[in-house]
């Protein structure tokens, strides 16, 4: 005997873009920080580049701290106050004004003293980010149950995230060049930027009530979320969880049950282990890139201005074909599309390594490539996270969401943090030397060969690797849609 569905949730136009737009705040967060702090610490402060790394990867390790602290605390004020708008308010409010302080180091006190700023700004920063982002990851799996309309709000939502990469990662370094000088010119782009990823942010916190009604609306049609939780697992053959109907993200609202909850979803959810490990690995590559692109674009083609170019030979075919890959998602599964962006991409990235030999401008096609590729290893992740959620609610229950969320965005955010110690290791081992603003150096033929591997045999070995894990996902529309009907 088949059950009762909930009810049909269709997202607005009007909630797609609102929650689409919070992506140029993840989007420029996520960009600008990854493409210049390195450099900003190397390049600028005369900070080590081995030390430079070791700031940048302790800021992204308290990520891993923080996060899943900030996903039970947003299940909780999902359970007592019907959204999970509080975290997001205050993060997109504290961001703007400690992203600038990032960047308002004044040479004259010294790398010491300017390490020890840029690692506290940061920490506060990435702290702020947090309080946003982990809510707002995990808001798409209460919008809708609908596997095709995840793959909607999730491809809209990369759209407007490879727009935010290419404005900040194209109009950053434009901004600091604006005054002449490099250390008025990060003060500029810092406080600029933090504005507007603020305000993106701010937008999108609007869409976390309407999350919440939603949700709601299950319970209103005469089943609770606990109960349709066992149902649903035993009309698709599991066995339901005994625990069901309990506050599992939040046991004892402690930091130690935080952590175990984070521990538990790891624990339990075996499509969920497979994608995260997937998408860390596919983050460490883009983030080694990422880093790498402003000493590629200084040391490789010998214009650190070329960094815009860059960007715009990334972005501009992502914006194009991230819709694309949706289409390509709704016929031949998202796994599959998953994997097939994995191997463009792996390939487009390994075909940098010939500028060792060549530099010139036919980096572009590449990079273009691999920007095309890049829209589909963002979007398609994204749209299969919610369905995860999905159906480990189904076989024990809802309130999660919030936990899962802050698992995956400190194993996201580990993985871009990796990217750039990866980098500042390669650049210490092969002898790349440190400047502060007003000098002048020449760096070592093996320093430029560690950069260009770094943005090249190194990301596509990590890209074809998260292959493995993700051939281990074994989610697929039946498993999802079957819960439906």
């Amino acid at each position: 005997m088949g059950i009762d569905a909930p009810p049909d949730r269709t997202v607005t136009r009007s909630t797609t873009a609102r929650y689409a737009i919070g992506s140029i705040g993840t989007g420029g967060f996520g960009t600008l920080p990854g493409l210049v702090l390195t450099y900003y610490l190397t390049d600028n402060l005369g900070v080590a580049a081995l030390m430079a790394g070791v700031i940048v990867t302790v800021a992204k390790i308290w990520d891993v701290v923080i996060d899943p602290v900030v996903g039970a605390l947003t299940d909780r004020d999902l359970a007592r106050h019907g959204s999970r708008r509080r975290l997001m308010m205050v993060g997109a409010l504290a961001l703007p004004v400690l992203f600038a302080l990032t960047f308002a180091v004044p040479p004259a006190i010294g790398p010491v003293a300017g390490a020890i700023w840029v690692l506290v700004a940061f920490l506060l920063t990435a702290t702020a980010f947090s309080l946003f982002q982990v809510p707002y990851i995990a808001l798409p799996a209460e919008l809708t149950e609908r596997y095709d309309d995840r793959t909607t709000l999730l491809t809209w939502r990369v759209v407007v995230l490879t727009f935010a990469i290419l404005l900040f990662g194209a109009g950053g370094p434009v901004l600091r060049s604006l005054t002449g000088d490099p250390t008025t010119g990060y003060l500029l782009m810092g406080i600029v930027a933090g504005v507007v990823i603020g305000l993106g942010m701010l937008i999108a916190t609007g869409v976390a009530g309407r999350a919440r009604r939603a949700t709601s609306a299950m319970a209103a049609a005469g089943t609770s979320a606990a109960e349709q939780g066992g149902m649903l697992a035993e009309s698709v053959g599991e066995r339901a969880d005994p625990q069901i109907g309990k506050d599992a993200s939040t046991p004892g609202g402690g930091i130690r049950d935080n952590f175990r909850a984070a521990w538990e979803t790891l624990q339990r959810s075996q499509p969920f282990r497979a994608l995260l490990a997937t998408f860390f690995l596919q983050a460490l590559a883009t983030g080694l890139m990422l880093a790498g692109a402003q000493y590629l674009a200084t040391w490789v083609l010998r214009s650190e201005d070329a960094v815009t170019l860059l960007f715009v030979a990334l972005i501009a075919p992502a914006l194009i074909a991230a819709p694309g890959w949706g289409v390509i998602a709704r016929r031949i599964g998202k796994e599959r599309a998953f994997g097939l962006a994995s191997g463009v991409f792996a390939v487009a990235a390994l075909s940098t390594v010939f500028a060792l030999w060549s530099p010139g401008a036919w980096l572009y096609v590449s990079v273009a490539v691999a920007g095309a590729a890049y829209a589909g290893l963002q979007s398609l992740p994204m749209a299969m996270l919610p369905d995860v959620i999905s159906h480990d609610a189904a076989r024990h229950g809802t309130g999660r969401a919030g936990a899962f969320g802050g698992v995956w965005t400190a194993g996201e955010t580990t993985g871009f943090a990796l990217g750039a110690t990866v980098l500042s290791i390669v650049l210490a081992t092969t002898g790349y030397l440190a400047r502060t603003a007003d000098e002048t150096v020449v760096q070592p033929e093996g320093a430029i060969a560690g950069i260009v591997l770094s943005f090249s045999v190194l990301p596509a070995a990590l890209v074809l690797l998260s292959l493995v894990p993700l051939a281990r996902y074994r989610l697929r529309r039946a498993d999802i849609e079957s819960r439906l009907v």
